[in-house]
């Protein structure tokens, strides 16, 4: 009698295990169907061509023209020196986007020559994109014009988007036909029609000969102050219709 008593118990009792067992698992998460295999991290694919060609190779001024004596290149960079005035690509450009970095010092003036000859004053014979510290107090009575980023004489650009002096800015300046745009930091701070902003004169009063001209040279434009430019590449684009 005592024997059949302790199977019955010891049934029971594995009965009850079992049936705790299933419930455990029919209450576990369910693995999704066809999930894959646990496997070491995926690096990141290659970043695509984006059609950017560089137009400094960081160690010379190889492809330059113009002032290469009052550049220099310190740690991968284009410097403007307290002499220097215009230095220009060897080669010339019509509809283009160039990037750029840049990087100010206190009260620096420059400027980037677009479509210009290598001779003149690239604001009138090109045209010039302002590189200044808007945060100057010796620039604080200036037209709007004048401040970085403008299309000196012809369009303002938006203000507040430069970085304290002393740090890096990234630009883009886009020529396509008659459109100019120019981004800082990504704000765009000029996006203008030539034809349509001029159409009742220039901004400044005078003559801009080189606004008519299609092609030229990307130059920098000093004015003795050190600014710093790295980074330099260049995308071409078929003339816009």
């Amino acid at each position: 009698m005592a024997h059949s008593t302790l199977f019955a118990i010891a049934s029971a009792s594995i009965l009850s295990l079992a049936a705790f067992s299933i419930a455990a698992r029919d209450d576990a998460p369910a693995k999704p169907q066809g999930a894959p295999a646990q496997t070491e991290a995926a690096k990141p694919a290659p970043a695509a061509n984006d059609g950017f060609e560089s137009i400094f190779n960081g160690k010379d001024l190889t492809g330059w023209i113009g002032d290469t004596t009052g550049y220099v290149v310190e740690n991968g960079a284009i410097v403007c020196g307290p002499n220097g005035r215009n230095l220009y690509t060897a080669k010339e450009y019509g509809d283009f986007t160039l990037r750029f970095e840049f990087k100010l010092t206190p009260g620096a003036n420059n400027g980037i020559g677009i479509r210009t000859p290598p001779e003149g004053d690239a604001a009138y014979v090109g045209m010039e994109i302002q590189v200044l510290d808007d945060s100057s107090e010796k620039y604080a009575q200036l037209k709007p014009y004048q401040y970085h980023g403008s299309i000196y004489g012809i369009a303002p650009a938006t203000r507040g988007h430069q970085k304290p002096v002393g740090e890096w800015n990234v630009e883009e300046i886009e020529v396509r036909g008659r459109q100019v745009k120019v981004t800082l930091n990504g704000a765009v701070i000029v996006d203008v029609n030539l034809d349509e902003v001029t159409k009742n004169g220039t901004l400044d009063g005078q003559k801009h000969p080189g606004l008519s001209r299609d092609k030229g040279h990307i130059a920098f434009c000093g004015h003795g102050d050190r600014v710093e430019y790295r980074n330099l590449a260049v995308k071409t684009a078929a003339p816009a219709k």
